[in-house]
């Protein structure tokens, strides 16, 4: 039997979170005299007053959840989020339309990086904030952050960290659970404030240095100019983002590892080397392509080309060109990577590397098979045998995410959408890109779709984020049996 007790006293700890998580652009707000204060101080009292409601009505003492519970109280959160995180851009005035406050909420939780916003340049700068928050917190997760307050309220939070953390396994770098998620968010505030710095110092106001931080290693793509990253016209700074969003793409239980002094585990590491080795390839391709395609030179070949690839594999989102217009092949080298995405554990979407290095393995596998039926072989990563039920979970995975990718493209086909439009604008939301191609191309907004689209393609980032199997294991009829 489920725990609802449990599960709606966590939700009220996270609604309490959220609102406290409003407040900060709310109080950037009320010191520059932005119009849009009242609207954020509304808004983050909803959010506390529905935290205090839910802890005061639940009892105070819970038990140890399971992994049951913690399978609905990751997807209730994250719907949570978007909920309150849609009620600043509602009581601000920026939108009108629940539909579009809840898909843009959606996608910066997500970490998607699509909008249905336009003329940000001339948008209140605390809203602005609110967005790259909302990507930030969505990046390394809040369950991994709030699994370090629920012990206080004796839960443990293993089951919680399991549900949230991205890739096949979870990866416990502390003993304890709640030492784990502060060394990780340890790691990743240091790169956010890195990344801020040295934006500043190439001339970055400090605002934009700290938004564009947020969202750069949350790999999400929120921007504070219509033109992104593009707006600066400055090849030091694309690089720069280049370098923070490979950062954000790695998996953050290597930098650990490298602090530990155990560098040369990497050497080892098989996800590593082909992340590396689909990187390489993907850029040097796109670089020479665009060199020999285009009136580029090298030098912006080289800029333009290896960043737009790193923003799609890491599914950062974040653009310097309009590569709509670049030939056909290079869309189709961003399509593959955008696919494929970066390393588990890390804040990227995407299928992530492993799980491809894994199909490709047991394929071979399967061949080699022909060729010697009495083999006994099995499947190595990083110099480790895999469990042949990872083998099944990832075959699991990769099945349900064509199922989920094809039927979300034929509803959206259905809704009137041209086919290019629809399988880019699924393939970008279930992979936490951003950008497509067609009506949702790297210059446009979502704000043309139908509101039944932007539902669906809400649905399918979430379904992305927590990679199908948290969400969709809720639909099962056995899972609310006893």
């Amino acid at each position: 039997m489920l725990q609802f007790a449990t599960i709606f006293r966590i939700l009220g700890v996270m609604s309490a979170f959220f609102g406290l998580a409003i407040a900060v652009p709310w109080a950037l707000g009320c010191l520059t005299g932005d119009p849009s204060a009242k609207g954020l101080g509304i808004s983050s009292a909803c959010a506390l007053g529905l935290g205090v409601i839910l802890l005061v009505t639940t009892p105070k003492e819970v038990r140890e959840i399971s992994h049951r519970e913690g399978f609905l109280i990751v997807t209730l959160t994250w719907l949570l989020a978007a909920a309150l995180g849609a009620l600043p851009y509602l009581f601000c005035g920026i939108s009108d339309s629940v539909t579009d406050a809840f898909f843009e909420a959606m996608s910066g939780f997500t970490t998607t990086g699509s909008t249905v916003f336009s003329g940000l340049d001339a948008m209140p700068h605390a809203i602005l904030l609110w967005r790259s928050i909302s990507q930030w917190l969505g990046g390394m997760g809040m369950i991994l952050l709030s699994i370090a307050i629920l012990p206080l309220l004796g839960v443990g939070g293993m089951q919680l960290f399991k549900a949230e953390t991205p890739g096949p396994v979870a990866d416990k770098i502390r003993p304890r659970v709640r030492d784990t998620a502060a060394r990780l968010w340890g790691i990743y505030l240091f790169f956010t404030l890195s990344e801020a710095f040295i934006l500043m110092g190439l001339g970055l106001s400090p605002f934009d240095a700290l938004c564009h931080s947020f969202t750069t290693l949350s790999t999400g793509g929120f921007s504070t100019h219509d033109a992104s990253v593009g707006f600066y016209q400055s090849a030091a700074v694309d690089w720069v983002v280049t370098l923070f969003m490979l950062a954000g793409g790695i998996n953050f239980v290597l930098y650990f590892r490298l602090l530990s002094g155990r560098w040369r585990t990497l050497t080892r590491e098989s996800e590593l080397k082909f992340f590396a080795l689909l990187l390489a390839t993907a850029c040097l391709l796109t670089v020479v392509i665009l060199r020999l395609a285009t009136d580029h030179d090298w030098f912006d070949a080289a800029r333009y080309g290896v960043f737009q690839v790193v923003s799609v594999i890491t599914t950062t989102g974040f653009g310097t060109n309009d590569f709509e217009g670049w030939p056909f092949l290079l869309q189709a080298i961003l399509l593959t990577v955008m696919f494929t995405g970066a390393m588990a554990g890390s804040t990227s979407g995407g299928m992530k590397s492993v799980r491809v290095v894994l199909l490709f393995k047991q394929g071979f596998q399967q061949l080699r098979l022909m060729v010697h039926p009495h083999a006994v072989t099995r499947v190595r990563l990083s110099g480790h045998t895999v469990a042949p039920e990872i083998i099944y979970a990832i075959w699991g995975f990769f099945f349900l995410y064509l199922v989920v990718f094809t039927v979300a493209s034929i509803a959206l086909a259905g809704l009137g959408l041209d086919l290019i439009t629809a399988t880019t604008a699924v393939i970008t939301s279930l992979n936490n890109v951003g950008p497509g191609l067609g009506v949702v191309g790297p210059t446009e907004t979502f704000a043309p779709l139908p509101a039944a689209a932007k539902w669906v393609l809400s649905f399918c980032m979430l379904l992305g984020r927590l990679e199908l199997y948290t969400v969709l294991v809720l639909l099962l009829p056995d899972y609310w049996k006893r």
